[in-house]
């Protein structure tokens, strides 16, 4: 079961006198996008679709939104209990007082490579070359650097190029306008043609690289005291979905075949395999990867002005250790550092 809520809608519940909480059940988890996705964070539609919430004690309905100001508007507005939020801006209203904290990561990054004209072999053959990215400044942008630092090019010798989305950056390197340029496996997977171009840094090396966490699991500090048995419930249901599909690929490819019938079953599987390791089995908080991501959006333009916050100040890892202590860790995957 799910709803829509429009921008103008959330505006509206957030100008709720007093932000009141709305009744309790069922317990709504507002997400930011308006069909199951193709990438990991899609556990949140399938957890309800394949009863995993069910079956963990919780009656969960999903509240549809575009983008995560709507998101942080309709749960601050009290018209859902949980919203899977991008990382930045939760930190950006903490700073401004509010008693928001992250208590999970079903998706921690968006599963991000970089792809290149087959005549680049290397990164060190980047040197001089065109790389494309949304516009400066932007996330692909900023976190491509990083990759790219870390593999020792200096990114002062890239010619960097502002074209846009993925799906148009993906058609550039295709047509030879670019040569390099960070896009999803998603992006890459959907395109027909694949002809002269290759990966030169895959997602799970592209994420070692800049361990960037995007998007969280977010509630209220009310939520956590009045309904903290279903924040764990959901958080457990996540964790066990996600577990079923690291271990078996064809199974989130059974799931999504339901979910998205438009997808063609072979991309399925080709996202299945390449998402083998990227699956949150442990809940996806690493205090080490928060705190440099924390540190990254620091250093950007946008928080030049904003109190620099403590990890405790947007987390609380309570929940996520409580669910762990009765499931066990998963070793090898997202290990839960404190």
């Amino acid at each position: 079961m799910f709803r829509v809520l429009t921008a103008a809608a959330t505006a509206f519940l957030a100008l709720a006198p007093g932000g009141a909480p709305a009744a309790a059940e069922p317990f709504r988890l507002i997400v930011t996008h308006l069909e199951t996705p193709l990438v990991p964070n899609s556990v949140l539609d399938l957890a309800l679709q394949e009863g995993y919430f069910e079956r963990a004690g919780v009656e969960v309905e999903l509240i549809r939104v575009q983008q995560t100001p709507s998101a942080l508007a309709a749960l601050r507005s009290g018209s859902g209990e949980m919203a899977n939020v991008g990382t930045d801006a939760l930190l950006q209203l903490v700073a401004q007082g509010a008693e928001l904290k992250a208590v999970d990561s079903p998706n921690k990054s968006l599963p991000f490579l970089i792809a290149a004209r087959s005549e680049i072999a290397s990164l060190a053959d980047l040197a001089g070359k065109s790389f494309g990215v949304g516009r400066l400044g932007s996330l692909d942008h900023g976190q491509s650097l990083k990759v790219l630092a870390a593999a020792g090019l200096d990114p002062e010798a890239l010619q960097v190029v502002p074209i846009g989305q993925p799906n148009v950056r993906a058609q550039a390197l295709l047509a030879g306008a670019i040569d390099a340029t960070t896009m999803s496996i998603g992006v890459l997977t959907s395109l027909p043609d694949r002809t002269g171009i290759h990966v030169l840094v895959d997602q799970d090396a592209y994420y070692a690289a800049a361990p960037v966490v995007s998007k969280l699991n977010v509630t209220r500090a009310d939520v956590l005291r009045d309904r903290a048995a279903e924040v764990a419930a959901v958080a457990e249901a996540l964790i066990l979905a996600s577990r079923d599909y690291a271990a078996d690929p064809a199974a989130w490819v059974a799931a999504m075949e339901k979910a998205r019938p438009d997808v063609a079953r072979a991309d399925l599987e080709a996202l299945a395999l390449a998402y083998a390791g990227s699956w949150s089995v442990n809940g996806g908080l690493s205090a080490e990867e928060l705190r440099y991501s924390s540190d990254w959006y620091y250093e950007s333009e946008d928080f030049a002005a904003t109190p620099k916050l403590e990890i405790g100040d947007w987390v609380d890892f309570s929940v996520l250790d409580g669910v762990l202590a009765r499931l066990g860790v998963v070793e090898g995957m997202d290990a839960p550092t404190r």
